[in-house]
């Protein structure tokens, strides 16, 4: 049964539709009637008063509201049954679910996160004017949809530039451009799943977000063990993997340096085992000491898949990544990345270009590797001074520190002691997948996002908490 609200209706309306412009009064009388069925006030079955009726009642013309009703009709909300005028549509109009409450981000006093580069040194007149140059460039075609395999002006200044700074043996036709290194490591991972592969060897300690990626697409992790010479390729050996992760020009976390003669049997191994290496270089560009050491892929690209991006040097918001194949697994990755995303936009990959070709993107690397240094010394002469039983492991490199504690030192508890505290500063022990023994208690501590002065206060609250 239909029910007769006239009154009510206009009670509703009136207040939404009066306080509105005359030439917006017609959109305002559609959305006040939309929330007021979203939301229950009108129940489904109730009658509403005629066109004539309503306009009169709201000083509207007619035909307003005529085309109201029409368009509300046609989105299912009303209903015109013949003899009985419009009515609420019978589907469920109740009171729509309240909106989830996005997880707040932690405010820490000191968040010392690895991995996160001095986001307030992001070239940001210097990406505008690099952004409004590569779009200039770009003939109209290129605005369509992309290459899959990306920008040809960029994937040729990438090619360059990494041979010359890390070594890489690439042309551009060898580039893939990916949505950061996680897409990328995601394609090759879906490809050797493809091809029969149960399982993937992983560093120990490493970042955990990397095996449960490769769990994500059906390849079992299998941790082998890091010690201060690299992975050990021995262990690797005694393992069915066919494919390894490895970080050998900065280990992530523990900083150190795959050592040339572990270089050499982990491209031994790959050539024996017919397999794959997948050489995430995420922050080797920041050698403070040193050049860094060239790419492993040098050694054997028929063997060995290269990863980088631009999050370390640039910004992680850029999703901006590379991946150099093999060339007998490119075919099958380009076929992922077309299914994966139809390829990437070509407008920021413009910019890196421009900032590639002219040089902008070195000198800012020359920058920032300048503060990162000056953040690091300033970390760890307060740890000296604040905590002399503390050791720092690696090499000077990178966005990070392991800061070494004493032994029998419990890190978690002091992880979560340090964050009851207000500084956010992760246990070495997070980084082993359960089962394992870390190699030594200890902190996982990013510099690069503070100065030195924050980062010696941060020192200050850590000594405090951990005496």
């Amino acid at each position: 049964m239909t029910t007769n609200t006239t009154a009510s209706t206009r009670e509703l309306l009136l207040p939404a539709v009066s306080a509105e412009p005359v030439r917006t009064r017609g959109r305002a009388l559609e959305s006040a009637l939309r929330e007021a069925i979203r939301t229950g006030r009108l129940r489904p079955g109730t009658r509403l008063p005629s066109s004539r009726d309503l306009a009169g009642q709201l000083g509207l013309a007619r035909g307003t509201v005529t085309a109201g009703y029409a368009q509300l009709i046609a989105e299912g909300y009303l209903v015109a049954r013949h003899g009985s005028g419009t009515v609420v549509a019978d589907a469920e109009c109740g009171p729509p679910p309240p909106a989830a409450t996005p997880d707040r981000p932690v405010r820490w006093r000191y968040d010392l996160r690895p991995g996160i580069p001095a986001l307030s040194a992001f070239p940001r007149a210097e990406w505008v004017a690099a952004t409004k140059a590569g779009l200039a460039e770009l003939p109209d075609d290129a605005l369509g949809y992309p290459d899959f395999t990306g920008l040809a002006q960029l994937r040729a200044e990438l090619a360059g530039y990494l041979g010359r700074v890390r070594a890489v043996a690439a042309g551009p036709d060898d580039v893939v451009i990916t949505n950061g290194v996680a897409e990328g490591m995601g394609l090759v991972a879906r490809v050797l799943r493809a091809a029969g592969h149960t399982s993937v060897a992983v560093e120990c300690p490493s970042h955990p977000g990397q095996a449960e990626l490769f769990t994500a697409h059906g390849l079992r992790p299998v941790p082998v063990t890091v010690d201060d010479r690299g992975i050990r390729v021995d262990e690797l050996a005694a393992t069915d993997c066919r494919a390894v992760h490895v970080t050998s020009a900065h280990q992530f976390p523990l900083g150190v340096v795959l050592c040339p003669q572990r270089r050499r049997a982990l491209v031994a191994w790959a050539r024996e085992r017919d397999a794959l290496i997948l050489e995430d270089d995420y922050d080797a560009e920041h050698r403070y000491d040193r050049h860094a050491m060239g790419a492993l892929q040098a050694l054997d690209p028929t063997r060995v898949a290269y990863f980088g991006s631009v999050s370390k040097v640039l910004s992680p918001a850029l999703r901006i990544g590379w991946l150099i194949t093999p060339p007998a697994l490119r075919p099958d990755v380009v076929d992922a990345k077309h299914y994966n995303d139809l390829g990437g936009s070509p407008i920021p990959q413009a910019a890196l270009t421009h900032l590639l070709r002219t040089g902008g993107y070195e000198r800012h690397l020359r920058r920032t590797r300048a503060l990162y240094r000056r953040r690091r010394d300033a970390l760890l002469a307060a740890v000296a001074e604040r905590l002399p039983s503390w050791q720092a492991v690696g090499v000077a490199a990178g966005l990070h520190v392991v800061l070494r504690l004493p032994d029998g030192v419990d890190d978690l508890a002091l992880q979560r002691a340090l964050a009851a505290s207000g500084v956010n500063a992760l246990a070495l022990s997070g980084y082993v997948p359960s089962g394992r023994i870390p190699p030594y208690p200890g902190l996982v501590v990013g510099y690069a996002s503070l100065g030195p002065d924050r980062l010696r206060s941060a020192v200050d609250v850590i000594a405090s908490v951990a005496s």
